[in-house]
């Protein structure tokens, strides 16, 4: 079966992570020092804390803001469901924005509406690879003192208007998960244009524990002491997840050029097929695809999605709304409240896309795909 997703490991890759393994530091050393910095040199100069998932780098970031009962986080259904699964777990309310039609992103008119002064955060999501309108959304989120967080899984390394990821949000969660744009196996980051919530979120991924002796409330102990002000959690990355990251970063932009000669050729192979509709990208972004996004007209996508999985091609469903999840659905949410997004769901098919994907796998997957529409 031909993956949608996989993971590219090369031999320095490997030479790396084994560099660890043979040295002093497994954990908590300068390697991981080393790739918060490379992060976030990358994402405009901000401070990175490197975490064990992109799921704990949201959690980081809510859990950083304060977030709890009686708080609202505005977002979009069109996406994993630890987009908001992290702010709900904190007793925070998810108020659900519709999409746009074309791209998949958040509808910034559609966030307006919902905006409210309980309103905490305004979460996007850079789905398939293009940045969200974070210059939209940001004074959505102004106007009643909220922060804008960017789920940028799919998007590290790219840009929009000349900034890139991780400069546009207040607050930007990465994932390196192996089929994601880069890869520490298990990982991800979160960065903050804030110095006093990265340093927050630094003691929060670290137990809690504060070691700035001029913070510390407990006085005469000796220089082993640490102490913890706030609780936390171990969401530490490793030395080793991190020599897998700076590696993956010096190939990031390789990864990048060829996930576009893959999205190109597939639009240019479907760009005259009955029956689909290629992805949309807006001018004024430089996505990373890290999905190709293909719709399926007239209801035919589960059709389509058995024939070309019994045919070997590995396609998937990103995303199904996140309210329709039972957590969600007995919580009261209940379908048609984001109507765009359930149309554009009910046609989504991934295609397989990842940088080692050859020219003749590509050929592969657009045959597969054009048989099975007969």
């Amino acid at each position: 079966m031909l993956p949608y997703g996989r993971q590219s490991i090369s031999e320095e890759d490997i030479a790396q992570v084994a560099a660890i393994l043979r040295g002093d530091w497994l954990t908590t050393g300068p390697t991981v020092a080393a790739f918060e910095k490379a992060i976030g040199d990358l994402a405009g100069g901000h401070r990175a804390v490197s975490v064990t998932s992109g799921t704990a780098a949201l959690h980081t970031a809510y859990a950083t803001l304060g977030l709890g009962p009686g708080d609202e986080v505005v977002s979009t259904p069109m996406t994993f469901v630890a987009t908001t699964s992290t702010a709900s777990i904190l007793g925070a309310k998810v108020v659900f924005a519709d999409i746009d039609e074309e791209t998949g992103l958040i509808d910034p008119a559609a966030v307006e509406p919902l905006v409210t002064e309980r309103t905490k955060v305004v979460a996007a999501v850079d789905y398939a690879g293009q940045a969200a309108e974070y210059d939209v959304l940001q004074p959505l989120a102004d106007a009643v003192g909220a922060v804008t967080l960017g789920d940028a899984a799919h998007s590290i390394g790219g840009g929009y208007r000349g900034r890139p990821v991780g400069d546009l949000a207040d607050i930007t969660a990465f994932s390196f998960f192996p089929t994601k744009n880069m890869t520490t196996g298990e990982g991800g980051a979160v960065v903050f244009k804030d110095a006093a919530l990265a340093q927050r979120a630094h003691e929060f991924h670290f137990i809690g524990l504060v070691r700035d002796a001029d913070r510390f409330q407990i006085e005469g102990e000796g220089p082993w002491h640490q102490e913890v002000h706030e609780f936390g959690l171990n969401y530490r990355l490793t030395d080793i997840a991190c020599a897998l990251g700076l590696a993956q970063l010096q190939r990031l932009e390789t990864f990048k050029r060829r996930r576009a000669e893959i999205t190109a050729r597939y639009n240019a192979a479907f760009a005259e097929v009955d029956g689909v509709r290629t992805p949309v990208q807006r001018p004024d972004t430089d996505p990373v695809w890290h999905l190709y996004p293909l719709r399926i007209r007239d209801g035919r996508r589960r059709e389509i999605f058995e024939r070309m999985r019994a045919d070997g091609i590995g396609v998937q469903v990103n995303y199904m709304p996140v309210y329709w999840h039972p957590v969600y659905a007995n919580a009261g949410y209940r379908r048609g409240l984001c109507p765009v997004a359930e149309a554009y769901y009910a046609e989504e098919l991934s295609l397989p896309l990842f940088p080692d994907l050859t020219d003749d796998q590509v050929d592969r997957v657009i045959e597969s795909v054009i048989k099975a529409l007969r």
